[in-house]
């Protein structure tokens, strides 16, 4: 404990600058906006994927916070130094990994202004316009999906902005949920049942179980190759009716257009009409093949989705808004209203009501909320209609040529159809004179993986893995906003020379399968 007089020298300093002064604020601003354009212009230059070690920041920093204040320059020094360094770069034109995250000049703008107005929007009153312009950019980019009239505000339901795809499953997962136990009682949630595939992305898992959603209710249904792993509408009627025979309660079905593993599209019209008739919630997670959905010749994977309950994409992803930025459309916005509503008495207000404002704050998780409105307004209105779709059909053209160069290879193989800007394929291991296609399939999902490491490793490109259908397969997904065709090509130049090295260190004769087999499988298990 320190004494008196300790406390009252420590507090006799002299008063700090204003944070916020705007002199103050113009001269950093100006020089992190030329930090970020310098790191832009050279950021093709950095390995793609980050080469630190665990724990190496701890090793660069200080243990504490410094007492006084350091300068703008010293700082940026240290992102430059310690940060970048540790930094995989999503927006590399190399950079071909999970989805992209695409960003543009008007989406950073928007998040500029976004966070410079640092509004928390959670109901009309709170910031009238962070409200009615998301309520209008919704029904913009809604019409531009072709979505029904019925998702539309124009229409009766309604889009909002949310963080990410978990937060929008998780939000239907729940207004579901009470819709239905509203009308069986809450002491029978344990009997509800939520479906998908095997293929889904792990969001509704978490989503379900954050909902109350008994872990051993949550069917992921299996796909098949024949169906392009795809969900059969006879494999759900299927698990409808077993859990319905046992008195369970079905609740919820994700379907998925462009599935994380491999984007296979769920086919929604046939899915829609079974659950029908069992009157559960269907949600549409097109997270990332939604945006391909504004161009009239991907329309028709989402064909269908008049009969689901909800749709959603990430802007985020392949529409070059800036992280976060879920788009999310319900045709009845009041089960949301009804599952996430609180109206405590410092938050009541005329306009609320009313009646005639939407309040956001209760169709989302949380209470605030970001102008994330804003930064998409402004990408719609900086590129326009017509220059975003063929922002994305440059991608998927890029996607076929890359396709292509695989197909051309004999040493490679294509696993799965390639539907939008992502290719999925493998190394066929060397076998002599037998057919590598035959070959064990433990020992060639070991020598991809091998490839995929050695890729990696080079830092010239960055690519991502799938298990589908037991496959191990590599992703190249095209979509970063700073990739042009010479870098695809570039890339499977990278690729063709490291497979050249791994099928050079397993050139062995047939009658050596089994030692190859096992060298091989030891390199998948580590």
């Amino acid at each position: 404990m320190g004494s008196l007089h300790d406390v009252v020298e420590n507090t006799n300093v002299v008063c700090p600058p204003n944070p916020l002064d705007p002199e103050e604020f113009r001269r950093q601003g100006h020089m992190i906006v030329d930090f970020i354009a310098d790191y832009y212009h050279n950021v093709d230059k950095f390995p793609v994927l980050s080469q630190v070690s665990p724990g190496y920041l701890r090793e660069c920093l200080p243990d504490s916070a410094p007492n006084h204040a350091e300068p703008i320059e010293a700082i940026l020094q240290d992102v430059r130094n310690h940060i970048v360094p540790g930094i995989t770069h999503w927006q590399s034109p190399n950079y071909f990994a999970y989805f992209p995250s695409s960003g543009s000049i008007a989406g950073f703008m928007g998040e500029m202004l976004s966070v410079g107005f640092n509004v928390v929007g959670f109901n009309w009153m709170s910031s009238p316009a962070a409200t009615e312009l998301e309520t209008i950019v919704m029904d913009w980019l809604g019409k531009m999906l072709n979505l029904p009239k019925p998702f539309l505000f124009s229409g009766g339901g309604g889009g909002v902005l949310q963080g990410t795809t978990c937060e929008a499953i998780l939000c239907t997962v729940t207004a579901a949920r009470d819709k239905v136990l509203t009308k069986i009682g809450r002491d029978r949630i344990g009997d509800l049942v939520v479906y998908c595939s095997d293929q889904t992305h792990c969001a509704l898992k978490k989503a379900a179980q954050i909902a109350g959603i008994h872990p051993d209710n949550i069917r992921a249904l299996r796909t098949r190759r024949s169906d392009a792993f795809g969900l059969c509408p006879e494999t759900l009627r299927s698990a409808l009716a077993d859990d319905v025979s046992e008195g369970l309660v079905p609740l919820y079905l994700c379907a998925t257009v462009g599935t994380t593993s491999s984007t296979a599209v769920d086919p929604l019209r046939g899915l829609c009409e079974v659950a029908a008739e069992h009157d559960i919630w269907v949600h549409v997670d097109a997270a990332y093949a939604g945006s391909a959905c504004i161009c009239p010749e991907f329309r028709h994977f989402i064909d269908g989705v008049e009969g689901a309950d909800s749709f959603s994409f990430n802007a985020h992803k392949w529409f070059f808004t800036t992280l976060d930025c879920c788009c999310l459309w319900v045709k009845e916005p009041q089960h949301l209203v009804n599952a996430l509503s609180t109206n405590p008495e410092y938050l009541r207000n005329k306009a609320t009501e009313s009646k005639k404002v939407v309040d956001y704050k209760d169709w989302q998780i949380a209470l605030s909320r970001r102008f994330r409105s804003l930064k998409l307004w402004m990408v719609l209105r900086s590129y326009g209609v017509a220059n975003l779709r063929n922002f994305i059909r440059s991608h998927v053209n890029m996607a076929e040529l890359f396709e292509e160069l695989v197909t051309k290879d004999e040493r490679f193989e294509v696993v799965v159809p390639r539907n939008f800007a992502m290719v999925c394929f493998r190394l066929l291991p060397p076998l002599g004179g037998l057919s590598a296609r035959d070959c064990g399939l433990e020992t060639a999902n070991a020598i991809t993986k091998r490839l995929l490491d050695s890729v990696n490793a080079t830092g010239k490109v960055y690519v991502t893995h799938a298990v589908v259908g037991g496959v191990y397969l590599i992703r190249f997904a095209v979509g970063a906003s700073l990739t042009e065709e010479r870098h695809v090509r570039s890339a499977w130049m990278v690729v063709q020379e490291q497979a050249e090295a791994l099928l050079a260190e397993f050139n062995v004769h047939p009658v050596m399968q089994e030692q190859t087999d096992a060298v091989l499988t030891a390199a998948v298990h580590g």
